[in-house]
Parts: C-alpha cells; structure tokens; sequence
C-alpha cells in the first residue's frame, strides 16, 4: 500500500477496549522485559543509574494498572484532567497516558 493511498475506514477517536487492552499488555510485557534485564545486570541496588531506572520502570507498571483500571470502569481515553477524548494518536503512542497533551503540558 503506498503513502499516499487514501484511507477508506473512518478514524475512531479511541481504541476499543480489546485494543487498549492488547496496547497495555505489550507496554506491561516491554517494561518487564526491561526490569529483568536490569535486575540480571548483577549490579546492586546502590548503583544510582541502574536504582532511577528500575523507579522509573516501576512506575510506568504502575501508571499501566491505572490505565487497564480506566478500561475496565470505561474512562479509558478520557482526560482526567479536561475530560475531553485523548486523541487515538497519543494513546497509540503512550497508551497508559492519562491526560491530552495540553494537560500534561500543564501539569507539569
């Protein structure tokens, strides 16, 4: 197909809830891979880079249980901080984000 083909299905302003979930399981599954490979490096705990990685994996892990949470009571797509639909593009890329990019620009 080339670039240049036009689309023939609409654009949907979110993923269904089977999407988001397969989403969410790949980012969990990546971020585990991850963990592990940190954990078999044998470097200890006190290693300050390898100790802020492993924080910051955890917390994506930890982000992504909030986001199959928001699947399962369907506020998945729904910035908590606008309540207006996250645009698919941004849950395609991040799909354990909880906020549009003008909210997150915001609240950071």
């Amino acid at each position: 197909m080339s670039l240049d083909a036009t689309r023939t299905e609409p654009r949907r302003d979110r993923p269904t809830s089977q999407e988001a979930r397969r989403r969410l399981d790949h980012a969990r599954g990546t971020r585990l891979i991850q963990l592990r490979a940190l954990t078999d490096t044998g470097q200890t705990v006190e290693d300050h880079l390898t100790s802020a990685q492993k924080q910051s994996i955890e917390r994506v892990l930890k982000e992504i249980d909030a986001a199959f949470a928001r699947v399962e009571d369907g506020t998945y797509g729904t910035c908590l901080g606008c309540a207006k639909s996250v645009p698919a593009e941004r849950l395609e890329i991040l799909p354990y984000t909880r906020h549009c990019v003008a909210c997150q620009h915001r609240a950071t």
